[in-house]
């Protein structure tokens, strides 16, 4: 019986520059590695490359300047609220100051005691004794600051937001609830800064009369003046790249894992699957932080990443139905059930445990992990034996 399962390894690239032939940078440098490393490239195989490098290499950047552009074309240089931005330098400042200096006044509200994903202003144990209830009450800046004084530092950035995020446009005032509504007491112009819930934030404005809602995904949906753009997700899922400038999420991405696919699949003769990825989707259960600041965990993906995994739940089968083997009687009568089961429809209760998240997702947050959001140099993972299951010899 083969003894390792599912194996993820960071591969090194280059640094990726604009108008790089990221398609034949990857597949020469997973090849490159396999031979230096003494590894086989297997059917089944995952390359995962992360957005960053595909954004970098199609040169998708906007900058400051040219987001006054778009926004302008939408709300004519008005005042504008906004709902549910993220606390974040990295991800939200410089969409922040594009959006001050195209606007009258900017209404920021933020959603308390933390934003969408876990970055907390105050902390439950603080709206508890104040006796705030977060469903319903509704505050200005000096009312929050009232409450709750200057404890507003976040946990591990030692940043605190409502002062950072004022600093960047003297027309800034920020707001707080978590009721979406409630910016239309300052605003009927509204853009929707949430990521995962901003549906239902535009559903739920829109249903009110002379409100225009829009979102971030909304804003650089074409080209302005020939910058980057994203036609799917806007400025979703963009970093900062300078104090001025922001990398989006990458364009055009299934063609570019079917190419990476076609020339693997034609050097090796193995069949594999290809995906780009950002952030993972996991939670920190210290910090409380949800790091899935993407739209998506995965952009693009080939055809053999579909859907969720179809697995069988050992323990259970081990307990239940073979409860009384064990050692290698155990083992034998596990891999044969499970090798009839690949052909047949498995059981739910067989089944119940295996939490049937997306393929993508898991693989995507797996790769997150590997490759990290520093000086790691492996934007490319290469994950192995994922499909393996415990019958695989």
């Amino acid at each position: 019986m083969r003894t390792i399962g599912t194996q993820a390894k960071g591969i090194r690239l280059p640094v990726i520059v604009e108008g790089d032939d990221l398609a034949t940078v990857v597949v020469d440098s997973v090849l490159n590695s396999s031979k230096n490393e003494n590894f086989s490239i297997n059917d089944n195989d995952i390359i995962a490359i992360t957005e960053a490098v595909v954004a970098r290499a199609q040169g998708n950047y906007v900058t400051v300047d040219e987001i006054v552009i778009d926004l302008k074309n939408h709300f004519n240089g008005e005042a504008l609220g906004l709902v549910f931005p993220i606390l974040s330098r990295n991800r939200f400042s410089i969409i922040l100051k594009a959006i001050s200096k195209a606007s009258q006044k900017v209404y920021v509200q933020l959603s308390y005691p933390s934003d969408e994903v876990g970055n907390h202003i105050i902390t439950l144990d603080q709206i508890d004794e104040k006796n705030i209830d977060p469903y319903k009450d509704n505050y200005d800046e000096k009312g929050f600051r009232d409450i709750f004084g200057k404890d507003t530092i976040h946990r591990f950035t030692k940043i605190d937001y409502i002062e950072f995020y004022k600093s960047l446009g003297d027309n800034i005032e920020i707001i707080f609830s978590n009721d979406p509504r409630y910016i239309l007491n300052f605003s009927k112009n509204v853009i929707a800064c949430d990521i995962h819930s901003r549906k239902r934030t535009k559903r739920i404005l829109k249903g009110f009369k002379d409100v225009k809602v829009i979102g971030l995904d909304d804003i650089m949906n074409s080209s302005i003046n020939g910058s980057g753009y994203n036609e799917d997700y806007g400025l979703l899922g963009s970093n900062k790249a300078s104090e001025d400038r922001l990398k989006l999420f990458p364009r055009d991405c299934y063609a570019f894992v079917n190419n990476v696919k076609d020339k693997i699949d034609k050097l090796t003769g193995k069949n594999i699957n290809v995906m780009i990825y950002g952030d993972g989707a996991f939670k920190d259960p210290v910090g409380k932080i949800w790091e899935f600041a993407d739209p998506v965990v995965s952009p693009a993906y080939t055809d053999g990443l579909n859907g969720t995994p179809n697995e069988l739940k050992l323990k259970y089968l081990a307990d239940t139905k073979f409860n009384g083997l064990k050692g290698e009687e155990l083992n034998h009568a596990l891999t044969s059930y499970i090798k009839e089961k690949d052909v047949l429809v498995k059981d739910d209760m067989e089944s119940e445990g295996t939490t049937p998240r997306q393929i993508t997702d898991l693989v995507g947050s797996l790769c997150d992990l590997i490759s990290g959001s520093g000086d790691k140099g492996t934007p490319v993972v290469l994950v192995q034996g994922y499909f393996d299951n415990y019958s695989n010899e």
